[in-house]
């Protein structure tokens, strides 16, 4: 891993770098390479999205994109480096759902505020899917589920990849708007709990398509409806979870990319047309598309309102659930 070295001069050259790069600077961007800060492990799922947009996005740049993954703290400690970087357009973040909304009413201090970025565009949009074990015949469809769970409250399961992540809040939005009570599980990771669904420990999981995909595939667990408002391209005969019974349930992770607040305008604007041309390649868009990641780019005025609308409705279903991680 490289570290992230951000230069600090003293007296005038400090103020300089405080004030950000100069107009002339701003128009003759990029002149060297730019690092992309991913707040994940590497291998991870986020990882694999970052570098799938990254490589095409150099090549429209003209410029290496070195990839710095600073996991840690659900991408807490990797989101604050950025927050605290010259915004020059040399430093930038990988933002998801996480990063960008649920930590900050998940954590007391997550070490930075929603206006400490600039939105430049969203990447993709990533769909999740509510699965069974495929040798559960009670549960052949959302009805038939939904049904149980309301006769039987409390009973059945369902398993995440610990307190706070998108899978335990995903299934504490099915507990809200479908009306039903089923129990949490979190586990030590998204592995953990994918070996106690298809092991028959837990009745059921809501997990992104990567994850659960080929499982589906093997015939070993079976897609009851899926997160996101269409119907995912990869798998289109598993209806939406709205089409399956739960009307106007959404609940899907969302990758995209973010400056620093400060960096000027004209970069911004160059990297979000950059973004938009990367993610309309055919090749691209069927990597992410085989991944289960929907390309999904965005102006800078449409990122920075999904965004608020997203911080204000992960909120809500963050102190529904009572969810917090110290």
């Amino acid at each position: 891993m490289i570290p992230l070295k951000i230069s600090f001069g003293i007296a005038a050259a400090g103020m300089a770098l405080a004030a950000g790069p100069a107009p002339a600077q701003a128009a003759e961007w990029p002149t060297h390479a730019i690092t992309l800060v991913v707040p994940f492990a590497a291998g991870g799922g986020g990882d694999t999205l970052a570098r799938l947009v990254a490589e095409p996005l150099s090549r429209e740049l003209g410029q290496s994109i070195i990839i710095e993954n600073r996991p840690g703290a659900g991408g807490n400690i990797g989101t604050a480096i950025v927050a605290r970087a010259n915004p020059d357009g040399y430093t930038l973040s990988y933002g998801t759902n996480g990063t960008q909304a649920t930590n900050h009413w998940l954590y007391k201090s997550p070490g930075y505020a929603p206006g400490d970025f600039e939105p430049v565009s969203r990447f993709t949009v990533i769909a999740a899917a509510l699965v069974v074990n495929a040798s559960d015949e009670r549960f052949k469809s959302l009805a038939q589920l939904l049904a149980y769970a309301k006769s039987h409250p409390g009973e059945l399961t369902c398993g995440s990849a610990g307190n706070g992540t998108s899978s335990h809040l995903a299934c504490e939005l099915l507990n809200q708007m479908a009306g039903v009570k089923i129990m949490h599980i979190p586990y030590k990771g998204g592995s953990a709990a994918m070996t106690d669904l298809l092991g028959g420990r837990i009745s059921l999981l809501i997990d992104v398509m990567p994850n659960v995909s080929g499982q589906i595939a093997a015939g070993k667990l079976r897609a009851l409806g899926v997160t996101t408002p269409q119907r995912v391209a990869s798998n289109p005969d598993i209806p939406t979870l709205s089409e399956a019974g739960v009307k106007g349930y959404e609940f899907f992770a969302w990758d995209g990319l973010y400056a620093p607040k400060g960096t000027p305008a004209a970069i911004l604007d160059k990297l979000n047309a950059a973004v938009n041309r990367a993610l309309q390649r055919p090749e691209v868009k069927q990597a992410l598309e085989s991944r289960g990641a929907i390309p999904s780019p965005t102006t800078r005025q449409s990122l920075a309102e999904f965004g608020a609308e997203e911080y204000t409705r992960l909120g809500k279903v963050v102190k529904t659930a009572g969810a917090a991680i110290d």
